[in-house]
């Protein structure tokens, strides 16, 4: 009896770890769950977390993976056209992730391989109209500055998040980016050709700015060499001027007394001759010597 208790006790215990075993399932942190009733999703499960559900075959548990998805479409160089008729080589990568797993689910019962097929078709045809929007140069350009890189990428990813929304596919893209650009080796010569154009239009416009410069330099240099000209003229004729009147002055007493006009003269003849040290040899007779007439006869005089 005993032991027919036991066995009791012991099958009761394994019945019950079974069902718990059929029942109950766990949800990690990195996953996202979907419970189907009958092949049909009822219940979607984001947070982590001990769960119950009816045992197969009623209901069923799908687990994904939650975390970003990074894939690379078109691995091969697909060719697209750019709005100047060149020939663009790009292939590019996608981060996403699930975001509505009972949706996603039903959209992609082929799980991951599925998803990068449908992707795939949705990232080329936005990527192709986006290119064919903007010249070559905004992608790849010889001018610092000059490539709007960035700004093709975010439009493609905001073109395809558009196409995500309004089908509901139960997945969000967190980033897009150009993996490759190439060019075919027919369009290679013709961007080298535009890049050598673009260059050498940034050196005629720095060779143009540094004239425009000098010229301005040019300007202001002579504009204040002209002023200062002006301004010494005009000290000059003032100088002038005053010299003039104090000629006036003294040429009216030299009028009055023209010997004393002469004396100075002869004076001032007299000291610039003896500025420097040297001997004179002079005749009285020769002016302005004469002045020493008076002076030799009183020092013999004496």
């Amino acid at each position: 009896m005993k032991r027919s208790s036991l066995i009791i006790v012991i099958g009761a215990l394994l019945v019950i770890i079974f069902a718990f075993w059929l029942c109950a399932f766990q949800v990690r942190t990195t996953e996202v769950a979907v419970v189907t009733t009958f092949g049909k999703p009822t219940r979607s499960l984001n947070d982590p977390g001990l769960y119950f559900k009816w045992p197969p075959p009623v209901q069923r548990v799908y687990k994904f993976d939650k975390r970003i998805q990074s894939s690379l479409f078109e691995n091969k160089f697909r060719e697209d056209l750019t709005s100047d008729g060149f020939t663009l080589l790009t292939s590019v990568y996608v981060g996403w992730r699930i975001t509505e797993p009972g949706v996603f689910l039903q959209k992609f019962p082929g799980g991951i391989p599925a998803v990068e097929q449908q992707l795939g078709t949705l990232v080329s045809t936005p990527k192709s109209s986006v290119i064919g929007k903007h010249p070559l140069s905004d992608l790849v350009s010889a001018n610092p500055g000059g490539s709007k890189f960035d700004q093709v990428e975010n439009e493609v990813l905001k073109a395809v998040q558009s196409q995500l929304q309004t089908n509901d596919y139960g997945i969000a893209i967190e980033f897009l980016n150009f993996k490759k650009i190439g060019l075919p080796e027919s369009t290679t010569e013709k961007v080298f050709s535009r890049m050598t154009e673009e260059r050498n239009k940034l050196v005629s416009a720095v060779q143009y700015e540094g004239e425009s410069q000098a010229n301005i330099i040019r300007s202001d240099a002579n504009l204040k060499a002209a002023k200062i000209l002006a301004e010494a003229q005009g000290v000059a004729l003032k100088v002038q001027g005053q010299g003039q009147t104090e000629a006036a002055k003294y040429l009216g007493v030299f009028e009055q007394n023209p010997e004393l006009a002469s004396f100075l003269f002869r004076l001032t003849a007299l000291e610039d001759s003896l500025k420097d040290k040297s001997t004179l040899i002079f005749d009285q007779q020769t002016e302005p010597f004469t002045l020493f007439k008076g002076a030799m006869t009183n020092s013999a005089a004496k």
